[in-house]
């Protein structure tokens, strides 16, 4: 089995328990955010380039980027064309000039038409995606050229990019006095984010402990990314709370990232000394055998 097949076959289940916490926004008491706090507290980061095996086999060097990304209104396409108009044929792969010339038409659900940025052929994929090897950096072009403009590169890339794996869906919704508020849900894209073919990707890393590996928890590496979706004063609320429920100890907390604690407590340590081995008299160790470091 290969390491994509063993990343796949380690992913956890799509339904496990979570916790949530639901507050009123600080500044608009007509906005309650709904929080998954099991995602939120969760390890999860985004390992392109080192871990990630991609969505479609035997294409890790992709990403989630084998195909184009469908733009979510008109000030997503603006953001968008302003940001291209900064890159070059030295800093663009595939470079294009002209919004109509890396988008197209596509559809979401077979019927309504909606446009996305265009892919390197007919296969994907994305046609801001630079090679590995590309002189000036592999990866999303996008991406890049926010970090040398010194910004966020959620200021470049389309919204469902940068958002991505985080999921927000907002609904109007009426209490029973007949008040209506505006609901934010914030939860993890899982695989059934994607629609049906969502249960067909080769690998998504939400559900895997290869991706469960981050420094900091999600709310905090993301902290930029949420505070975009729920505005400045709600997300100052929703870490404070992420920190305290922290502090005390989840009930539910993410599967992959208990699996991915787990590896690590029982990896060996590089820097303990080998037991395994034997020993030659005077305490040196045996000459490797061949083939061995």
């Amino acid at each position: 089995m290969d390491a994509a097949a063993a990343a796949r076959q380690a992913e956890v289940g799509l339904d496990f328990p979570r916790e949530w916490i639901e507050f009123t926004d600080p500044s608009d008491d007509q906005h309650v955010i709904r929080a998954d706090l099991t995602w939120l507290l969760s390890r999860w980061t985004c390992v392109f380039g080192s871990a990630c095996h991609g969505i479609i086999a035997g294409r890790a060097e992709e990403g989630c980027c084998s195909h184009g990304a469908f733009f979510t209104d008109a000030d997503d396409e603006n953001r968008v064309k302003s940001a291209a108009a900064k890159l070059t044929p030295q800093t663009w792969q595939h470079y294009r000039r002209g919004f109509k010339n890396y988008t197209e038409m596509d559809s979401v659900d077979g019927e309504k038409p909606a446009r996305r940025t265009a892919t390197q052929h007919e296969d994907g994929p994305c046609v801001f995606l630079n090679d590995a090897d590309f002189p000036a950096g592999g990866g999303c072009a996008l991406h890049a050229q926010a970090l040398r403009d010194g910004v966020h590169p959620l200021a470049y890339k389309p919204d469902v990019c940068w958002q991505l794996p985080v999921r927000r869906e907002q609904d109007w919704t009426k209490r029973p006095d007949g008040t209506k508020f505006l609901l934010s849900t914030l939860t993890e894209f899982d695989r059934r984010g994607w629609g049906p073919g969502g249960h067909d990707l080769d690998w998504w890393c939400t559900s895997s402990p290869d991706a469960h590996v981050g420094g900091e928890p999600l709310f905090q590496s993301y902290a930029a990314e949420l505070t975009a979706l729920i505005g400045p004063e709600a997300y100052a609320e929703l870490a404070r709370l992420c920190e305290r429920r922290f502090a005390a100890g989840l009930v539910a907390p993410h599967p992959a990232t208990l699996a991915a604690q787990r590896a690590e407590e029982t990896a060996p340590d590089p820097a303990a000394p080998d037991r395994a081995k034997p020993k030659k008299r005077g305490g040196r160790e045996p000459a490797s055998p061949p083939g061995e470091a």
